[in-house]
């Protein structure tokens, strides 16, 4: 699904799924993002990078089905939760600080509190999406400052692109953004 060049686009490829042993196997999917303004390609700091999500296939039904989203284009909103919020997190590079910065897919189906949000460790959570700087093997691990960084970039931009179309408040639809997720790679 490429995107429409309306917009702000955030454009998640997803590339493959790595596994990783050692007790428990661990699975996820990796891949890479790029932020467009109405289609043009953005080459700041954090604009583009790779991403982390849960192992596939992409389903958005049953809820709390354990799986990544279905590839697709869906419509942002600024995030009011406990663990992650737009507006209001706690400045600290510690990944155990609550809340942290995060934004909301909207048009999941049965699935609810589907985030753009840092990743740390392996994989930071289920069903969500977690920028990142490089993610070369199922070995590499998630460095939370980084990945924190790239999510309150992304937020910036956002921001800055919307002016004074993006909401004041945590939970509100955010009018022309987007995240659209292409590919399925094979599950394993």
């Amino acid at each position: 699904m490429p995107i429409k060049n309306e917009g702000w686009e955030m454009h998640v490829i997803r590339k493959a799924e790595q596994r990783r042993s050692g007790g428990r196997v661990k699975v996820r999917t990796v891949g890479t993002y790029q932020v467009f303004h109405d289609g043009v390609a953005q080459t700041g700091r954090h604009m583009k990078g790779m991403i982390a999500e849960t192992r596939g296939p992409g389903a958005n039904q049953p809820a709390d089905n354990g799986k990544r989203v279905e590839p697709g284009r869906y419509p942002l909103a600024t995030q009011d939760g406990e663990n992650y919020v737009t507006f209001g997190f706690r400045d600290s590079e510690s990944q155990f600080v609550r809340p942290q910065p995060g934004l909301e897919l909207l048009s999941t189906g049965a699935r609810t509190e589907i985030l753009v949000h840092p990743g740390h460790d392996y994989l930071a959570s289920v069903g969500c999406i977690n920028p990142c700087t490089s993610l070369p093997n199922a070995s590499e691990m998630i460095d939370f400052a980084p990945s924190r960084k790239r999510v309150i970039a992304l937020i910036e931009d956002m921001k800055s692109f919307l002016g004074a179309s993006f909401p004041t408040k945590n939970g509100k639809k955010i009018p022309r953004a987007f995240v659209v997720i292409d590919g399925e790679p094979p599950s394993s």
